[in-house]
């Protein structure tokens, strides 16, 4: 017999609050339609918006239908939730053009093949041709102000200033949830727990306006057994758009988890039975390599995630000239007739974003090139560097940049 879907995410840790989860669980041995709304506040999504966006994978894959509502509608007021300053409101054309570049995102995980299968959707068809003063009677009525400045997300904005175009941001996305009821059948919104005030409110309104009972699911809020926020790097966030985080970067930022993280990431990064999640921790290199080849075939497809790791073995248990993956510049050997310092060459290729931070990783002894390290900040670089036409620059322990020489 199949395993309901409510127990797989909370063997693999997706839970963290639900709003009847014995009706839900029940619910789940039928077909349901279930929601997650994204902001498109960029041109990617990055690895903090994973876990809804695997938690809508393993439900489609277990019979039900998501929902992946972009958030054309919403992102033009910005959500308060779990932020202590008002959001940039960005023009139209930037959400349609953002919208644009997450929906191709979203077709790694999700199959769309058919309505039935899956939904894309985005708010502003409904949202933006509301009328203000109908929207008020209609749907304002239901809400409590006390109610909803008591919520979470609302009570750390109010300390240092909410504004009234963010108040409405618990109304616009329960009407989501609204709208989406009337219209996809849908009983489910699933999100962060910093959402968990907009759901509740959304579930009121569908009970108050319908009659019907919705359900809410939150996910705990995921951080690295070191305390940092998920996703984030010294280079910044981790995109899953392969021009602002390339695939090898990608497959780097997983095969370096912290060894107390890597059971729970396969859990709940990667499609891997827990079966085989347990027999593998046995060695945990080959974990963090599982964890970071399966990663990236999910993000950026089976052939990046094969080059990824053929170009870390290359690096790591060989010279590294034949990784095809790294970050790479083409420049022209003239360049290197007379020798490039060293710290320019750092800089030039972006391993450093300055010189004078490629002056002090070098004075510190943490810059490489073909594996040696550079003594001296201002070392000459030449054609004496180059192997095969090409060189291996390394900042740190981890940072590697290949230049191919024309």
């Amino acid at each position: 017999m199949a395993k309901n879907v409510f127990h797989i995410l909370e063997e693999r840790g997706f839970v963290e609050q639900v709003t009847d989860e014995k009706a839900l669980a029940g619910l789940f041995d039928g077909n349901i339609t279930c929601y997650a709304g994204f902001d498109p506040t960029a041109s990617s999504l990055h690895v903090g918006h994973l876990l809804p966006v695997m938690a809508l994978a393993h439900l489609q894959q277990n019979g039900h239908r998501p929902i992946i509502l972009v958030g054309g509608g919403t992102a033009l007021i910005g959500d308060p939730s779990g932020k202590n300053e008002m959001r940039q409101i960005l023009s139209h054309d930037e959400i349609e053009k953002n919208a644009e570049h997450i929906k191709r995102q979203f077709s790694q995980y999700i199959d769309f093949s058919t309505e039935e299968n899956a939904l894309m959707l985005n708010n502003a068809q409904w949202l933006v041709p509301i009328k203000y003063i109908e929207f008020l009677r209609d749907i304002g009525r239901y809400f409590s102000v006390n109610r909803m400045i008591a919520a979470e997300s609302y009570k750390m904005r109010l300390e240092t200033g909410l504004n009234f175009i963010e108040f409405n941001y618990m109304l616009l996305q329960a009407y989501d949830f609204l709208y989406l009821s009337q219209n996809y059948g849908c009983i489910l919104q699933i999100g962060g727990n910093d959402q968990w005030g907009n759901i509740l409110a959304g579930t009121d309104l569908i009970r108050k306006v319908q009659g019907k009972t919705a359900y809410g699911l939150t996910f705990p809020l995921i951080t690295t057994a070191s305390g940092a926020k998920m996703g984030k790097t010294e280079k910044g966030a981790v995109w899953l758009d392969k021009e602002r985080t390339s695939p090898y970067e990608y497959y780097q930022y997983w095969i370096n988890t912290d060894d107390r993280d890597v059971e729970r990431f396969l859990s709940l990064f990667t499609f891997l039975s827990l079966e085989e999640i347990r027999s593998c921790l046995s060695d945990i290199q080959k974990a963090k390599e599982l964890l970071a080849f399966e990663a990236t075939k999910l993000t950026h497809g089976e052939k990046q995630a094969l080059d990824a790791r053929q170009s870390a073995r290359s690096v790591f248990y060989g010279d590294g000239l034949n990784a095809n993956s790294l970050p790479t510049s083409e420049i022209n050997g003239d360049v290197f007739k007379e020798g490039i310092p060293a710290f320019i060459l750092f800089e030039k290729t972006a391993l450093c974003k300055t010189r004078s931070e490629a002056r002090r990783l070098i004075n510190e002894g943490g810059a490489y090139i073909n594996g040696k390290r550079i003594e001296i900040f201002d070392e000459k670089i030449d054609k004496s560097n180059v192997k095969n036409g090409i060189m291996l620059l390394r900042a740190g322990k981890k940072r590697y940049h290949k230049i191919i020489i024309l």
